[in-house]
């Protein structure tokens, strides 16, 4: 393992590299092995594949370092170190200086088409299972995988381990909302099938993330199905359906439709990850249409074009809502730790809001929570 750190200072914006630096100008000291979760003196520490996504490792380590600035984080950059420290050897020497950062070595890569099990299985030091071991064995407390989804997934399921109580993991996304209610969607892919009861597991898990990283006091919980009335859909949203209005733990709304996802009608809505993926693939695809239109649109005259740079502030908010790279990622629900999965294509920006994902996760205890909504009272069966 090599290692390279400085100290914490002010919060900076992002700025792209100016002259190579060499990364060993800024090391100053090495990081102790954090303890448990996160105090005053002891910063949250967050390890990262720098290895996975479509731009890594660069992008990957730009925005690991700028995320540590801003965020006011540790992170461990995890992948090989040759890649990383030629990567960190293009930043300006003043953002290497005010990051507190250490390589971990992990000389394999998983790459995107292989089958996430099997690479699990047979490459131990890849960077993905290095990055899940550091918080397993406490060195980091989240972490942040922009790689294989399955690969993530496969790693934090096997490496960091279920929550007790709970039979599979989820991935929790909080979607855009034309009100000031956020809802957020489980399951978004992690198990295209599912049987009532885990749907009732993810209800719970998602309702706890809500109560306590997005300050909903008493989250309303929404199954998402074709129409809104009593008997609608499939066998699955029946059966769970009598599990949801069954539990006085929860607080039930009912049946919701895919156009109440982006109205805030409920604060989480559950289905399985076949289900979820798709909605949310729709989704993706139905704003790179309207942008794209938005476009073409506004090169079409002078006239559009004056009224594009009146209305710019306006599209740029409407940009942040539904831009991923603004969202970070999605949060691997219900493993024991934290989990951010970002998108493939992930730019340097969205590492940084994805470690600020993972941040804000940590401080807000929410694994403990969530597990606490899961246990000691046994789930109900239909």
């Amino acid at each position: 393992m090599s290692t390279s750190t400085v100290a914490t200072s002010t919060e900076s914006p992002m700025a792209p590299a100016t002259s190579p630096e060499p990364p060993s100008s800024a090391a100053t000291h090495t990081l102790p092995a954090p303890q448990g979760f996160a105090s005053a003196g002891n910063p949250v520490t967050i390890a990262i594949d720098a290895m996975g996504g479509d731009y890594a490792p660069a992008e990957i380590v730009k925005g690991a370092i700028e995320g540590a600035i801003l965020h006011r984080v540790q992170v461990l950059l995890v992948g090989q170190t040759h890649a990383i420290e030629r990567e960190l050897a293009k930043l300006p020497a003043h953002k290497l200086q005010a990051a507190q950062y250490r390589i971990i070595d992990a000389p394999d890569v998983i790459e995107m088409g292989e089958s996430p099990l099997s690479a699990m299985r047979h490459k131990k030091q890849s960077s993905i299972a290095v990055t899940a071991r550091c918080v397993k064995e406490g060195q980091a407390q989240g972490m942040v995988a922009a790689g294989s989804t399955g690969a993530a997934m496969a790693a934090a399921t096997l490496i960091v381990g279920r929550l007790k109580g709970l039979d599979r993991p989820a991935i929790g996304v909080v979607l855009p909302s034309t009100s000031e209610k956020q809802c957020l969607l489980i399951d978004g892919g992690a198990n295209a099938w599912c049987e009532p009861a885990l749907l009732h597991q993810f209800a719970h898990i998602g309702a706890a993330y809500m109560q306590n990283v997005y300050g909903a006091p008493n989250p309303s919980v929404g199954l998402l199905n074709i129409g809104e009335e009593l008997g609608k859909g499939n066998p699955l949203v029946n059966e769970a359906y009598t599990l949801l209005a069954n539990d006085t733990r929860l607080n039930f709304y009912g049946n919701v439709e895919g156009k109440d996802l982006f109205k805030g009608t409920t604060h989480v809505a559950v289905t399985d990850g076949f289900s979820g993926n798709v909605a949310l693939k729709s989704a993706e695809g139905m704003a790179k249409l309207i942008t794209s239109h938005l476009k073409a649109s506004i090169n079409t005259s002078w006239r559009a074009k004056l009224g594009a740079l009146l209305l710019k502030p306006s599209l740029d908010s409407l940009k942040a809502k539904i831009d991923p790279h603004e969202h970070g990622g999605a949060l691997l629900l219900g493993i024991n730790g934290i989990c951010i999965i970002s998108h493939g294509s992930s730019n340097a920006w969205a590492v940084v809001n994805a470690i600020r994902q993972a941040k804000q996760a940590v401080v807000s205890h929410v694994v403990d929570k969530m597990s606490a909504a899961i246990l000691p009272a046994p789930l109900p069966t239909a």
